[in-house]
């Protein structure tokens, strides 16, 4: 696969969700992220900026990073962070349900958030690195049929890792053309941006931007994963 340093950057949310990230941060964050060319910063709720240059989408993580707050908690939450300027919301499931297999829940729980998010593009985030195959598969079903506009692999923050080429392409086969997949979690390397994006990948969420851009020129596509943030 080939693209060019500014074809990947429009793949890219921008992402800076640790906790000791102060308002500072995420004002460095968006200068870089507008001098890179990203679709997108994300950044923690408490955090959104209250402007961004134009071009510039603002998205932010809802229920993150465990997903075990209650779907009307998660609710409330990406509802006060559309108010306050997000453009687009991730959110995490409950990682329990899927694994039990009742994806009725995982439905209610996407659907509570989808109602609340005002026309938001919504993202969620299924952690498929803790889940099986099967579970992977009908998460994603589930979060389809409660509204999703994108299934995403991973928070960055479990232990059990990040994005896999097999998870990302595993997804791309279930939901489709139509739904957008982003792949996040240890994608550190220009080769492994181009993976993600090979297996089917339609969006990136990378905290190491500039590095990975940077790896452009040569990169190949081998399978990689990994457990860092985004």
């Amino acid at each position: 696969m080939t693209l060019s340093r500014l074809e990947l950057a429009r793949l890219v949310d921008h992402t800076l969700l640790k906790p000791e990230a102060t308002p500072a941060d995420v004002a460095a964050l968006v200068a870089e992220g507008a001098e890179l060319g990203v679709y997108s910063v994300c950044v923690s709720p408490s955090l959104i900026p209250a402007s961004v240059p134009e071009g510039l989408l603002i998205a932010t993580v809802c229920g993150f990073p465990s997903g075990k707050h209650t779907s009307a908690v998660k609710a409330v939450e990406a509802a006060e962070s559309v108010v306050k300027g997000a453009h687009e919301v991730d959110m995490v499931i409950d990682v329990a349900s899927a694994l039990a297999g009742d994806f009725d829940a995982v439905e209610a729980d996407v659907a509570a958030v989808r109602a609340a998010t005002r026309g938001a593009l919504l993202k969620v985030i299924i952690e498929s690195a803790a889940l099986t195959d099967d579970a992977i598969v009908g998460a994603c079903k589930a979060a389809v049929a409660a509204g999703a506009d994108f299934v995403k692999t991973s928070t960055g923050f479990h232990p059990a890792g990040g994005a896999s080429v097999h998870a990302v392409a595993l997804m791309r086969k279930t939901v489709g053309p139509d739904i957008g997949v982003k792949a996040s979690g240890g994608i550190r390397t220009a080769e492994a941006a181009l993976a993600m994006v090979e297996a089917g990948a339609s969006r990136l969420g990378l905290s190491g931007t500039r590095a990975v851009l940077d790896g452009l020129d040569g990169a190949a596509a081998p399978e990689a994963s990994g457990g860092d943030s985004y």
